[in-house]
């Protein structure tokens, strides 16, 4: 099944979702993960289930498929990758304190805060056992090995763009560079290792799995503008999580950094004043909405994703034309248009 961009993100979603890919995903997910009486593994179960849209374990699938492989025997990786990634949502929800995830209680609102980051460091954990599951279905040892080795390095990645948001916060003056390299580490290189990943377990070569996670990459930054954007282009009922987390932990995303780049003397004293406070009540959300949108920056950020969208379009370009090819394609297109 093909899948093609569109303009409706649900429909682009749902699309992926009822995809060959998806289905598989869905499938084993139930399967893996029953429900059952011990805390541990309930706990893990609220946090994957059910399922978000599964962008990422889909990039690994249609990865693995691009590099000349099959998907199935990839499958378990490609579940692993969901729970490293779900792992960091249970942790930046304790974080910044936010109670509502995918239109729920996130798991520290649910069970508290202790149990939340137990629950967290088990997925991690699972998700490298994920990966070794690989060798059953036929994947080569050397390959499993690398591609543990490539998520290793994007959780560390990962980590040490945590701790870049942090000391970014507070300042709305800040450069748009630093902010992009924050988000390169932070959520880039999770893209990047999933397909990379995926790549690598279907049987590329160093040169394909080096494009792929390329292309992984820019799609992974295209796509945290695309989710900071949201604030301003969509609501929290629609989204399913807060819209005013970034502002009340005093965060400046990238249309913020632009908007005080533009603004005026005011402008940028109320921005200021907005990440200071601490807190985000609708008065100064809708102030900062009203800014971001008279500076221009929405429509500057929305460019700046385009253009990562584009690198990511790029390295494609260089691989052999299939279906998975085009489902990653759509990917990086859908990953540059704001919902």
């Amino acid at each position: 099944m093909t899948i093609v961009a569109s303009t409706d993100p649900l429909d682009f979603t749902g699309k992926l979702s009822a995809s060959h890919s998806g289905r598989l995903l869905r499938d084993r997910l139930g399967q893996r993960w029953p429900e059952s009486a011990d805390r541990l593994s309930t706990m893990v179960r609220h946090a994957l289930l059910p399922a978000g849209k599964l962008i990422r374990p889909i990039m690994a699938l249609e990865s693995a498929v691009a590099a000349g492989g099959r998907p199935e025997p990839v499958l378990p990786a490609a579940l692993g990758l969901e729970y490293l990634h779900v792992a960091t949502l249970v942790h930046d929800d304790i974080i910044d304190g936010d109670a509502t995830r995918r239109g729920r209680p996130t798991v520290s609102a649910a069970y508290g805060t202790p149990d939340a980051i137990v629950t967290g460091d088990a997925l991690i954990f699972t998700a490298f056992t994920a990966i070794v599951e690989c060798r059953a279905g036929g994947v080569p040892a050397d390959r499993i090995v690398a591609a543990v080795d490539a998520l290793a390095g994007a959780g560390s990645d990962l980590c040490r763009g945590q701790v870049l948001e942090a000391g970014l916060a507070g300042d709305p003056a800040g450069a748009a560079t630093e902010y992009l390299e924050m988000v390169r580490l932070k959520t880039g290189a999770l893209f990047r290792a999933v397909c990379q990943i995926g790549a690598l377990l279907g049987g590329a070569d160093a040169e394909r799995a080096r494009l792929l996670a390329g292309y992984g990459e820019s799609v992974g930054i295209a796509f945290q503008i695309r989710d900071d954007l949201l604030a301003y282009t969509s609501d929290a009922a629609t989204i399913g999580k807060s819209t005013t987390s970034d502002l009340a932990n005093g965060r400046p995303t990238l249309p913020v950094l632009l908007a005080h780049r533009a603004g005026g003397p005011a402008q940028r004293r109320q921005l200021a004043e907005a990440l200071s406070r601490g807190c985000a009540d609708p008065a100064a959300l809708a102030g900062v909405r009203d800014i971001v949108r008279a500076t221009g920056a929405l429509a500057a950020a929305r460019d700046v994703a385009a253009e990562h969208a584009g690198r990511a379009h790029r390295r494609l370009s260089t691989l052999d034309e299939s279906a998975a090819r085009d489902t990653l394609a759509a990917i990086a297109g859908w990953a540059a248009v704001p919902g």
